[in-house]
């Protein structure tokens, strides 16, 4: 089996690593709020519990991301991850995964390969709540345990998580780099075939491809001659990193926040929906599940979609024009959910027209800041980034179930700010608009030698 073929099978492993994620989210989600009713829990309770959820990719992001960046060892990673999924504590790899994704990609391809991982993440959103249909009809004994519509879910998945770890073992490999060993030697060659010109300071998207290295927005870059070299486990690529020079720059803040808000908001709609479908429409863990599953339809061909965009624009165009969907759908959502009027029928459509508007800025967002983080932060330190990039988002995910939590009845105050939330990041994303690219000066060692 040659490298490409092993590439494409551990690209297809990781969609189903993204898959069995979105099936545990879809499983569980419909049936935590009719479980707390049982409790006599108050409604804040919903979102203590949705934010615990996430509490451990949160902490654990950027420990996994710089584990993965010092040994290039990403299935060991996933492997241990997993295990803590089995446990039910949870703890995320999807920062090493999202490096590995970097490393393994060139730059015009990787928002293509970002939305199919995240489309298979909402695809085991679509396929979860079709569980849900014989799993709420469970009521036995398993030896001391109580197997009902309730702790079955959990069960389940404790099952999918000990499956998925032989598919790992089976079908995943650490496969080279692009920009590796495999470039070094391109490179090599090139020089040894005795070319008279010198290599340009500036070349064509083809050229910069092996020797790209995420730079300063405002300098180019000048490699060593050690840049081009094979990246081996023993290098440290932390060596002379700095988190304020990679991380305060004015870009990356612009998709740290961006990455905030667009969970922020997108859990605290989720957590909002289900107590609201309950009062308007009288919808339990059936009408919940179709719902989502409905709901994952549409998100699935939006990340087909944006996937087909980003080969025609830019990622800054896409996130743009995300943002715009997604302060519409909020505004739609304050005018029309806050003090619905009217009978059955147009309630629920005002309702199904929110979510529709909510779910399609969802994509586009959601790819474009993650391939244009990416591209502005250090490839040899990718983990790590990716790390901080999602202990954000965790810390976003938190928050925002505790917002929603506690004001299900108040919904002009939680709407309100989170459009101002949405205002704030547009607004961010305008003034920043230039800087949203990746860096294209590179310079060779060679060139800046022979220009000396």
């Amino acid at each position: 089996m040659d490298n490409n073929q092993k590439r494409n099978i551990t690209f297809f492993t990781i969609g189903l690593i993204f898959m069995l994620s979105g099936i545990e989210y879809a499983v569980i989600l419909p049936t935590i709020w009719s479980y707390l009713q049982i409790l006599e829990a108050p409604p804040y309770f919903l979102g203590l519990g949705l934010s615990a959820f996430s509490l451990s990719g949160l902490l654990t992001g950027p420990l996994f991301g710089f584990w993965s960046d010092r040994s290039k060892n990403t299935k060991s990673i996933i492997l241990f991850s997993n295990l803590f999924e089995i446990a039910g504590i949870g703890a995320g790899a999807g920062s090493s995964i999202f490096g590995f994704l970097t490393r393994s990609t060139l730059p015009e391809e990787r928002a293509g390969i970002f939305a199919a991982v995240m489309a298979c993440r909402q695809a085991g959103l679509l396929v979860g709540p079709a569980f849900n249909l014989f799993l709420r009809l469970c009521d036995f004994k398993l030896g001391p345990f109580v197997v009902n519509k309730y702790t079955s879910p959990g069960m389940f998945m404790c099952l999918l998580w000990v499956l998925l770890q032989f598919v790992v073992l089976a079908t995943f490999w650490d496969v080279l780099p692009l920009d590796s060993e495999d470039g070094a030697i391109m490179m090599e060659m090139k020089r040894e075939d005795g070319d008279e010109e010198e290599a340009p300071l500036m070349g064509s998207d083809e050229e910069l491809v092996h020797t790209y290295r995420a730079v300063d927005s405002n300098q180019p870059e000048i490699s060593t001659s050690t840049d081009n070299e094979p990246v081996r486990g023993t290098q440290n690529p932390f060596k002379n990193f700095s988190a304020s020079r990679e991380f305060l720059r004015e870009e990356v803040v612009v998709l740290l926040t961006a990455q905030f808000i667009t969970l922020f908001n997108q859990t605290a709609l989720e957590t909002m929906v289900t107590p609201l479908t309950q009062h308007y429409f009288g919808f339990g863990e059936l009408g919940n599940s179709l719902m989502y599953s409905l709901c994952g339809v549409e998100v699935i061909l939006g990340f087909f979609f944006v996937r087909w965009l980003s080969r025609k624009v830019a990622d800054r165009v896409v996130l743009a024009a995300g943002l715009v969907i997604c302060c519409t759908a909020c505004i739609w959502c304050l005018i029309f959910l806050c003090n619905p009027r009217g009978g059955y029928e147009w309630k629920l459509s005002a309702f199904i027209i929110g979510v529709f508007l909510q779910l399609l800025g969802l994509p586009f967002v959601a790819v474009s800041q993650v391939s244009l983080f990416s591209k502005v932060t250090a490839e040899k330190t990718q983990g790590f980034s990716q790390g901080v990039r999602r202990s954000v988002g965790g810390l976003a995910t938190i928050l925002g179930p505790l917002w929603a939590g506690g004001l299900t009845n108040n919904l002009y105050i939680m709407l309100g700010m989170m459009l101002a939330l949405l205002v704030m990041i547009t607004v961010m994303t305008a003034l920043s608009y230039e800087q949203l690219t990746e860096p294209r000066l590179v310079q060779c060692a060679e060139s800046s030698e022979s220009g000396g």
